[in-house]
């Protein structure tokens, strides 16, 4: 039974731990360069600063747990799915055409939390496994 509440304690510290790298990298370390990822054109570098900061943080939570290279793998796929996510969400010839006056305008910011959040499971499933099997 211990080792149940240890896997649950584990389990909870990286729910946590993800929610406040994803907070850190959306506000406090995303700054205004970054927003240029809204733009029509030349919005490449500024998302990839922006999805780089995801992958870096991420990379940093895992090597603590997995193999340099497995936190790497998982570093990556963050990275990737942000830039994808967050291009869909802020592309003005997609969803970043919308305002926050339109309904459909929330209903996309929150699909782009929930992608990013299950995500972040995905991670967490990975770090998880890796470690209590």
């Amino acid at each position: 039974m211990e080792h149940h509440f240890e896997a649950a304690v584990f389990l909870f510290q990286l729910l946590v731990i993800y929610q406040l790298k994803h907070y850190f990298a959306d506000y406090p370390l995303q700054i205004p360069y970054m927003l240029g990822k809204f733009k029509k054109t030349d919005w490449q570098w500024p998302l990839a600063s922006h999805a780089g900061v995801h992958a870096a943080l991420t990379f940093i939570i895992c090597v603590f747990y997995v193999s340099p290279l497995l936190a790497f793998a998982f570093a990556l796929f963050d990275g990737l799915v942000h830039f994808v996510v967050d291009r869909v969400k802020a592309s003005p010839d997609l969803f970043g055409k919308y305002t926050p006056n339109q309904k459909i305008y929330w209903n996309v910011m929150g699909a782009d939390q929930l992608a990013h959040h299950l995500t972040h499971y995905i991670i967490i499933f990975g770090v998880f496994y890796y470690t209590f099997s």
